[in-house]
């Protein structure tokens, strides 16, 4: 008798399924307000969305939002731009790349994307120079957000490129175990949201691949590898105010670390910690956007 992991086939169709249900809400919104633009990279024309506020004022913040697995830059996260025009920074939505399975994404190595040449973080800082340049946003005040797959872009910047980032702000991201290699060297402000019953990206990990994606470590783990290289000192825990319905969101805020630049804010890390949570933006359970760039503002 065979033996067949149906988790392992499932979620996989599972994940697109959720990206295509996003891309039919949210891309009509992205592309109307978005500039469509394109940037050769490694011989290959690359697409991305962006979004610049009515009136922003040369050298603004810009924030690089990265969709997840079997989505697009065209069905970005909308609520974002809304953000965005009450604070006053941009908003640039890239495309992924087709992984020899098809499918959209970000080459982190997981198992789909075997053979994959796209080195996507060489793409997104050459993406932010190209920005800042033809754009005039700031050279100094850039920051990264992702879900899912775009999650795990953040953790593998974190520990490749930390510095291309004034802060970054992972939703149901993990940190892949080929990531482990890398090494965090350097401090950085860092930011997970995570459902805990999230069944896609699990919050206990994954050590044996079960789900397909490759081996992975537990969200606290993952965190507790920046909390270490960022010197933190202690941990906040706050119940923020339940909505009526919804699941109870924990987070945990550890301080006192070292500055991810000379002279600055010691680099924190929070973990928003959805209890009973699943594989999204957990933005019914908490205003994520509102989050991340109140996060973000701290270091500009």
């Amino acid at each position: 008798m065979v033996s067949i992991n149906i988790k392992k086939i499932i979620l996989p169709f599972l994940f697109i399924a959720i990206a295509a249900s996003l891309s039919a809400q949210e891309k009509t919104a992205v592309q109307k307000r978005c500039i469509h633009e394109n940037i050769k990279h490694q011989g290959v024309e690359r697409e991305y969305y962006l979004y610049k506020p009515e009136n922003l004022p040369g050298n603004s913040p810009l924030v690089i939002c990265l969709h997840g697995y079997g989505g697009s830059g065209a069905a970005g996260k909308a609520a974002l731009m809304d953000v965005a025009d009450r604070h006053g920074f941009a908003v640039c939505y890239p495309q992924g790349a087709r992984d020899p399975k098809g499918s959209t994404g970000w080459n982190v190595g997981y198992p789909a994307q075997e053979g994959m040449k796209t080195d996507d973080v060489d793409f997104v800082v050459k993406l932010v120079r190209h920005l800042q340049k033809k754009h005039g946003f700031s050279k100094e005040n850039v920051f990264l957000t992702g879900m899912s797959n775009g999650g795990e872009m953040c953790y593998l910047f974190a520990q490749k490129k930390p510095q291309t980032f004034k802060a970054i702000a992972s939703i149901a991201g993990l940190t892949l175990t080929n990531m482990m290699p890398l090494r965090y060297r350097h401090p950085v402000p860092f930011m997970e949201v995570h459902g805990t019953e999230d069944r896609i990206s699990e919050w206990t990990g994954d050590p044996e691949n079960k789900g397909g994606w490759g081996a992975y470590l537990a969200v606290p783990a993952s965190i507790s590898r920046i909390i270490t290289v960022n010197d933190c000192i202690s941990e906040t825990i706050t119940p923020l105010p339940r909505r009526e319905g919804r699941n109870q969101v924990i987070l945990h805020h550890f301080q006192g670390g070292k500055p991810a630049v000379k002279g600055g804010r010691p680099a924190d890390v929070l973990l928003y910690e959805v209890i009973g949570g699943d594989h999204s933006w957990s933005d019914k359970d908490m205003d994520t956007c509102e989050a991340i760039w109140e996060f973000f503002s701290m270091y500009l």
